[in-house]
């Protein structure tokens, strides 16, 4: 089903109204991870009292115990059970046990929905039993068009109440004239993305000389999430005694284009929710870096320049 982003995917989904065939069928209770996007962590149209937040650990993975026993108590009479979680994390990059997590949701009697907008085209996806029962997809995030995304069911037998009531549009699942060249793009960006999967493997080779680059010139550096599993694009790190918003400034002005935060909350104030997950709220700045197929070593020496001077600078307001 296409609907205009992955914000309105995660509300068509993460609803108390489902429809199994001509059949009416109630989600009681939404699980979310304490470390998820804010359309997930948000709850969609369950009431606060009905969302369970299951707690990360202090690299971002979901405690998956804490989950199953939750699952365990969950109320099979009230309703079903809705576990909603991300495949990988969009400020640090960690990828999250969604076979596990999608089988806990079964083992449950549940549904699956997994938000795989930043997983989408840096790891394997598909719809399989293995994965999920409902995939979120964002068009922009894989380099097509914005103002598109996508729920992608492994059948349309069990759907979620239609969002947008009207015309016999999406088979009735959502109405409204579908966005049709943006949907062409977000095809042809699905494509290209698959495609670019071969070439992951280059990415991580260039992150991972990235990180040794910065561990070199700050040996206390923190990496979040180093421990766990992590996309091939994503370092999210901090630099003891420099504020982000003093070390973006530093890097923008040496040609260095990096953010504090995900992309989708930059230029806002306030500790990253999902580094106060990771039991790392006292972190004073953090600092993510997107390496991508452009990626060169030009890039990484003009990092290592920025940083040294940045370093350089903080070690003189020391000794002042």
């Amino acid at each position: 089903m296409v609907t205009s982003g992955a914000t309105e995917a995660a509300s068509a989904l993460l609803t108390p109204d489902w429809r199994l065939g001509r059949g009416v069928v109630r989600a009681s209770r939404l699980y979310v991870s304490a470390a998820d996007h804010p359309c997930i962590l948000c709850g969609g149209h369950f009431a606060p009292a009905d969302i369970e937040i299951i707690p990360v650990d202090r690299d971002g993975l979901v405690d998956l115990d804490i989950l199953k026993a939750r699952l365990a108590a969950h109320d099979r009479s009230a309703g079903m059970a809705l576990v909603a979680m991300h495949a990988a994390n969009n400020e640090t990059g960690v990828v999250q046990p969604v076979a596990a997590i999608t089988a806990a949701a079964r083992a449950a009697g549940g549904v699956s929905v997994i938000d795989a907008v930043q997983a989408a085209g840096r790891i394997p996806l598909d719809i399989t039993d293995a994965c999920a029962d409902f995939l979120i997809l964002s068009s922009h995030k894989i380099g097509g068009p914005k103002g598109v995304g996508a729920i992608v069911s492994a059948s349309d037998l069990m759907m979620p109440a239609p969002l947008v009531r009207g015309g016999g549009q999406e088979r009735g699942h959502r109405a409204g004239t579908e966005n049709v060249p943006g949907i062409a793009g977000f095809a042809a960006a699905a494509r290209e993305a698959r495609e670019g999967l071969a070439r992951i493997g280059a990415i991580a080779t260039m992150r991972d000389r990235f990180e040794a680059a910065l561990i070199g010139r700050e040996p206390n550096a923190e990496i979040f999430g180093h421990a766990a599993p992590r996309l091939a694009n994503t370092s999210f790190f901090a630099l003891p005694g420099i504020k982000a918003e003093t070390a973006q400034i530093a890097f923008d002005l040496a040609g260095v284009a990096l953010s504090a935060g995900s992309a989708c909350s930059s230029g806002k104030v306030g500790p990253s929710h999902v580094l106060k997950a990771m039991g790392r709220g006292d972190t004073a700045g953090a600092l993510r870096v997107s390496i991508g197929h452009a990626t060169d070593e030009q890039d990484l020496e003009l990092f290592e320049k920025a940083l040294a001077g940045l370093l350089a600078r903080r070690e003189r307001t020391k000794a002042a």
